[in-house]
């Protein structure tokens, strides 16, 4: 009765294990950085996307900062696709995306 148990509880968290995830490979990879300014894009087969640039403002002055754009979506488990838009400056990190409360 015992092994029983045992086998019926080996069996339950095996089945309660998630599935193995397909391996993940880019599929398009671009890169281009400078002294002052950078931008990137990169896609991978789960169709997860990301693009970015960077440049610095103000250089030289107190005040040099640098402003990054971009924006990165990914397909969620519910089979949507999910985007986020962003800023990154002086004032912070500032996203935005339809999902995301205003």
């Amino acid at each position: 009765m015992r092994s029983i148990i045992v086998l019926l509880g080996l069996c339950a968290l095996a089945l309660a294990a998630p599935a193995p995830q397909k391996d993940t490979e880019i599929v398009s990879y671009e890169s281009d950085v400078g002294p002052d300014a950078y931008k990137f894009s990169y896609e991978t087969s789960d169709g997860v996307k990301r693009q970015e640039e960077g440049a610095l403002q103000n250089v030289g002055t107190d005040t040099e900062s640098i402003v990054v754009k971009g924006s990165f979506s990914w397909i969620a488990d519910d089979g949507q696709t999910y985007t986020v838009t962003f800023v990154a400056d002086e004032n912070g990190f500032q996203p935005e995306g339809a999902h995301l409360p205003k």
